[in-house]
Formats: structure tokens, sequence, C-alpha cells
């Protein structure tokens, strides 16, 4: 492949043949009603993800064929926007990509989605906030085990798969968001009314809130190509259930009180409100009812911002068809 000069994914418009790099992060081998093969297939840049089939009987079938999902390539194509299809890529020509081409600009940070913040600095913060607010004993000591157990798979993991936060250090980050909207929320009640301060904890709302996802590092295993899909006990399980699972099991070895565990076990499993949306309880207690909604509403601030990011009009709205299930106002 002759060298030219390499245009980032996300920038390419319609019609644009260009050589960029690309992170080959799905190939399925499907067959059409005819019976014969093709592959599914998705590349992607932090910015970018694109998904179209590619026919057997071509000399790209036959290269692509031979390359693993998980691999880092360069490629040259032809992006294409059609109404009846949406994005779609015309592959000439593509290889793995070698070290040589970091000359050309070739960096693998710039092919994976990730949180536009510091992992490391999040994490430090979110040590530091439950230290802060928690106090010393049993509460702290449970806490502190689970995330240190699980510092690796909760720092690099996802919120969701596809919905929201679903990058890179994304679960570290809609956590500690969800945890510092939900402490903000108790600051305003006891504010507001003095008189109920006893009524919510801080401390049972903050620990919820670090924990209300924890799950998700059992529910979610990583593919070569780091995307994600459930593991059989996210799947038969959901990630809620899963997450007490791991809360029983640390505050078994520190005796935490069993009112204090039921009502975190309650935080967990209610903080998705609806059966259909994974959860076994409603939220049947202050502190519950606060994690929900500071969920809810991180969440969906992740979900509009992935809209936007997706959408691919000119237009002031968003296209109907996204996550959220109708048209967004675009920010100005």
């Amino acid at each position: 492949m002759p060298d030219r000069i390499a245009v980032p994914l996300y920038m390419l418009t319609p019609n644009q043949e260009a050589d960029f790099f690309a992170l080959l992060a799905q190939k399925e081998h499907r067959k059409t009603k005819d019976g014969k093969p093709y592959l599914k297939i998705a590349v992607q840049d932090q910015k970018r993800e694109l998904k179209f089939p590619v026919w057997s009987g071509t000399a790209i079938y036959q290269e692509i064929k031979n390359i693993e999902p998980g691999t880092y390539c360069k490629v040259r194509g032809i992006y294409r926007v059609s109404l009846q299809y949406g994005p779609q890529l015309e592959i000439l020509k593509i290889r793995p990509a070698e070290d040589a081409d970091a000359a050309d600009g070739f960096d693998p940070l710039l092919l994976r989605p990730h949180s536009p913040l510091s992992v490391d600095a999040m994490w430090d913060e979110l040590q530091t906030f439950i230290k802060e607010h928690l106090g010393k004993g049993k509460l702290l000591n449970t806490l502190t085990k689970i995330l240190k157990e699980n510092r690796e798979l909760f720092s690099a993991g996802a919120a969701s798969r596809h919905h929201h936060h679903n990058y890179t250090g994304g679960l570290l980050e809609h956590t500690l968001s969800v945890t510092k909207i939900a402490a903000s929320l108790v600051d305003h009640y006891h504010r507001l009314y003095p008189d109920k301060k006893q009524d919510i904890s801080r401390p049972l709302t903050i620990a919820g809130a670090v924990l209300h996802d924890i799950g998700k590092v059992r529910e979610y295993e990583p593919e070569p190509a780091g995307s994600l899909h459930h593991s059989a006990a996210g799947e038969l399980l959901g990630h809620a259930v899963l997450g007490r699972d791991i809360l029983r099991e640390a505050a078994a070895e520190f005796e935490l009180e069993a009112e204090t565990q039921t009502h975190l076990e309650h935080i967990i499993i209610a903080h998705q409100r609806f059966p259909d949306w994974g959860a076994a309880k409603p939220p049947m207690s202050l502190e519950a009812m606060i994690v929900h909604h500071a969920d809810s509403c991180d969440a969906l601030l992740g979900c509009f911002w992935n809209t936007f990011t997706t959408d691919q009009t000119d237009n002031a709205l968003t296209e109907r068809k996204n996550v959220i299930g109708y048209p967004l106002l675009k920010p100005r």
C-alpha cells in the first residue's frame, strides 16, 4: 500500500477516498438467504464505528478473512452514506498495522473509545471521596476491599455495551459521577429540611452509589476487539444480582451490620427501578430513590451525548432512531 497521508476515520466525508487506521472491532461469518457466505465487519476509531458487509468472491473478502478481530489495520477505503443503509465503507486495501506506521500517525490509543478523563485521577478521587465521607469502620472496609479486588476490571470496563459510557474507563467515570450527584442530592435535602437530616443516611447513599453497578465487572466479558459481551451469569442474573453477591462476599469478611448490608443490597437491586430494566424491586427507601435518580440522570446524559456523537445528519435535531427513541435537539 503506497504511502499517503492518513486521515482519521471519524473525519471522512461522504464519497471521500483516503488511507486511515482503524481497529477491526468485529468480524462475523454469515450467509445470505441464498447460502452465499459474507462477512459482517465493524471498523472503528475513537469517534466513529462503521458496520457493513463484505461479500465473498472479492479479493478484499479473502484479505479480511485472514485478519483476526482486535487487529489494528491500515485501510484504504471510500466512505459512503446512503439513505437505505446509512454510513458504509468500501474497502479497497487493508493490512495489519505495523510499528513503522507510527511515522504516519498510527496510535492504538486513538482507535479505541475511552473516557475523556484520566482513569488514575478518577480512581484516586473515588478513593478519597469514600474515605472522607464514610468514616472509619466496617462500611469503609467493605467498600475498600470490593474496589481493590476489582480495580482492573472496574477501571477499564464500560458502563454499558451501547447506550452510555460505553468505552474504556466508562464504568469508573459513570460511578464517580453518580456518587457525586447522589451526595449532592443528600446535601441539598439536608440543608432544605434540617429537622429531617436523620431520615436520609449520607454514608448509605454514598456507599450504594459506589456499588450500584459493581456487578458489571462480572456481567460483561471483554472480547479481543475490546468490545463486550454478556457472561453466562450476566445474561442469566444481571449486574444487580451479581453486585449484591459481591457485596455479600466482602461484607461477610468484615461482619458488616445486618441492617446496613440489607439496606445496601436493596439499593443495588433497586437502582434500575423497573423490572424491564433489570430491577428486582423498586426503590423503597429514600437512599435507594436518590441513587436511582442520580444513576438515571447520569446515564441519560451519556445517552444524549452518545446520540449527538453518532448522528450523521446536519439537522438541528438528531434522527429519531437512537437509544433514546425520539429526536434530540443538538447542542449549539
